[in-house]
Parts: structure tokens; sequence; C-alpha cells
């Protein structure tokens, strides 16, 4: 594997560093800004800004996607530094429920009709997509989901009934892509399974909001009574969405692994322990703390290569395998240390914000310390949503050492 950048590498590196320095809005920043110091959640026109902005040049809001697709047409290294730019240029994370799970499904299975009919609206941004996979009780073991479709008599539509849970960010979505069962006899429970693509103003669709220990609106419930929903909006053939699920799987769990994300979140550990004292000291200057970062850092570069090998697979023509599940376990485990360096590095300041019952906010300490520990707590999370480690690692057994 060849890990330097060519000179087309590097013109592409300043194309993109400059498109963001010129285009990145500067209200959406002090936004982002302001509603992390008072510990409030983004607003959908705040989440889908910069996606809407990158979806007008180039296609740059889909960088995995061909241009005959719309998209951007980057090669595996490009994207590499499309992403390493994007972090440390501290933008809005780019949501990846429509471009980076949902698209891929429909572009690869779906009909030309319905590659016409959702692709747009995904990577223009006005389309916002969540995920209905998980469910009380079908979580990990995914398969053994319950949420039913039964095919109508004159086989126009699928009248949906069950219940989602930790559905991310529902409250904001206009479409649902849905794991849905529609053959209880199925001999084995992966094979009764079907995608649906669900429109969120279908009547019969309520949303629930899960409220977080931080106080925070993120996830939700989602329940479906007898919605209907066309036939064409099933992806590949009925009792075969198993598969499809398996392929977005891979996508989502390569994504997870935010390299470029965590990179930047060990810059920021850095400046904090160069401001907090430890004993009339800076705290970077302890010798046991800048141990921890040194560890972190090491597990993240050899992450970093791992990615880069998967990019030159992908590169081949090779989509992402069972390594996908290493970069997801890595992934999380690295952004999960981050969080935890930070907290410690802010030590009782951690305590993000104080939330009185008239809805005002205010913090206690440094700017740099607020949310740390709302962060810390968020991404426990992270080793479980996209198929929690311990599956991942019996994947690895399986799939890799053979096992």
């Amino acid at each position: 594997m060849d890990s330097t950048f060519t000179k087309e590498d590097l013109d592409f590196q300043k194309e993109v560093r400059t498109f963001i320095k010129e285009n990145y809005p500067q209200w959406l920043r002090d936004a982002v800004a302001e509603k992390q110091k008072l510990g409030q959640e983004l607003n959908k026109e705040e989440l889908m800004a910069w996606h809407k902005i990158l979806g007008k040049h180039k296609g740059w809001s889909a960088p995995g996607w061909s241009k005959e697709l719309g998209g951007a047409g980057f090669t595996p290294v490009q994207k590499y530094i499309f992403e390493k730019e994007m972090a440390s240029a501290d933008t809005q994370f780019l949501l990846p429920f429509g471009v980076v799970m949902c698209a891929p499904v429909v572009y690869t299975f779906g009909t030309q009709e319905q590659k016409d009919k959702f692709l747009p609206g995904i990577l223009s941004g006005e389309d916002f997509w969540c995920q209905g996979y998980s469910e009380p009780g079908s979580g990990s073991d995914l398969a053994s989901l319950k949420t039913e479709a039964v095919l109508s008599e004159d086989g126009t539509h699928y009248v949906v009934n069950g219940q989602k849970t930790w559905t991310t960010l529902a409250q904001h979505a206009d479409w649902i892509f849905c794991l849905v069962r529609t053959d209880k006899k199925a001999d084995k429970p992966q094979k009764g399974i079907s995608f649906l693509l669900i429109d969120m103003k279908t009547p019969g669709i309520e949303v629930r909001p899960i409220y977080l220990m931080d106080g925070t609106h993120e996830v939700n419930e989602t329940w479906f009574t007898d919605v209907k929903v066309p036939v064409e909006n099933r992806i590949g053939e009925e009792n075969m969405g198993w598969n499809y699920a398996k392929f977005l799987l891979a996508h989502e769990r390569s994504g997870i692994a935010g390299v470029a994300r965590s990179q930047k979140a060990i810059e920021r550990i850095k400046q904090i322990a160069k401001y907090e004292m430890n004993y009339g000291e800076p705290l970077i200057q302890d010798p046991a703390f800048a141990r921890k970062i040194a560890e972190v850092e090491l597990e993240l570069k050899a992450l970093e290569y791992t990615e880069l090998r998967s990019l030159s697979k992908e590169a081949q023509g090779k989509g992402p395998g069972a390594e996908s599940s290493l970069l997801k376990i890595k992934g999380t485990d690295i952004q999960q240390a981050c969080t935890e360096l930070a907290m410690e590095a802010v030590g009782y300041y951690a305590n993000p914000w104080i939330q009185e019952r008239s809805g005002s906010n205010f913090t206690v300490g440094p700017t740099h310390s607020v949310d740390r520990s709302g962060q810390y707590f968020n991404f426990r999370k992270a080793s479980i949503y996209g198929g929690s480690n311990e599956i991942q690692r019996n994947i690895i057994a399986k799939m890799i050492l053979g096992l």
C-alpha cells in the first residue's frame, strides 16, 4: 500500500481546504458553538445546512457516490482527504442515514424508478432520513424483529404494524428505511424480512421521544399502526431484506470508525491539557496523563492505516467486508477513550450545564469544559449501535480467523 499523496492528491486537498474556508457558513459555526455551550440540540435546518451546500457543489455531499449518480465520484484517497479536511476545519458532521446507509442499498439493489425517486433528495439534503432497524428485544439479534408488513389482497401495498426504537433524529425525518417481517413462517428468521422505504408523513406513524439522561432528545420510539406502504417502495425481492441489511451495515460500520474526527478530538484534548493546571503545572506535562494521550494516539495511528488499507481494497472494486467490523470496534473504542480523557482533563468542571426549570441554561467553568460529561455518557452507545462490538468480534472470529 502506497501511503504517500500524489501531486493530484495534494491539489485536491488544497481545493477542499479552500472551499471549506470560503463556503462554510459563519452563522452555522456560531449556532453550533452557542448550542454546545448551552447544552441544546441543533434543529433540522442546522443539521442539514452544510449538507445542502455541499450537495450543490459537484455532489460533495455524497463523496462515495459515482458521478453518474450525481455524487462526487471521489477516489478512495480523495475520500480520505475530504474527511480529514472536514474534521480539521471542525465543520458540521454530515448525517450518514441517507447518503452512507440508505442510498447504497437503493442504487445497488433498487429499480431505476426508485433511484430516480429517492437519490436526488438524499443528495441535495432536502429529504431527511432515519433508520428503522432496532426494536425492543431485537437489537444485536436483529433477525428476531417483529414489526410486520402484510401484503394487501390486491397486491398494491403493505400494511405495517409494530415498533422501532432508538430511532435517531426521527423527529426531523421525512423518510425511514425499515426492516419488516413479511413471512412469519420462514424456516429461518432472516429469510422472512423485507426492506421498505416509508414516508414519515403516512397516517399511522407516531414518533415518541426518548429523553437521555442529560435531557436531550436525540432518539425516539417509532410506532406503526396500519401504515400503508406502496409495494413500489420495497427494495429488491420480498423476504430478501436481510441481505440488503447486511450490505448496509457493512457501509455503516466502516463510516463509524471516524478516524479524522478522533484525530481532531486528540488535538482538543492536548489544548485543554495545556490550559488546565495540575499542582501548578500544565496537565500536559504530567507523565501519567501524557502517557494516556500517547496510548490513544498509537491506537489511532494503527486504525488510520487499517482504514487506508480498506480504502486501497475499495479502489480495487472490492466492497467493505469483515474488516468493517474491525474498523467499527477500534473506532468506537478510541472515540470513547477520547471523551474519557477530555472529561478527566477538565476535572470537576465536566458537569456540562445546569438547566433550571425555567429552561434557561448557564455554564460553570471554562468554555472548553462545557458538555464534556454529556459527550462522555452519550458516546457509551457507540460500542452498541451499528451492531454491538461483541457481535463484531464474533464476525471477525468467524470470517477472518475461521473459528
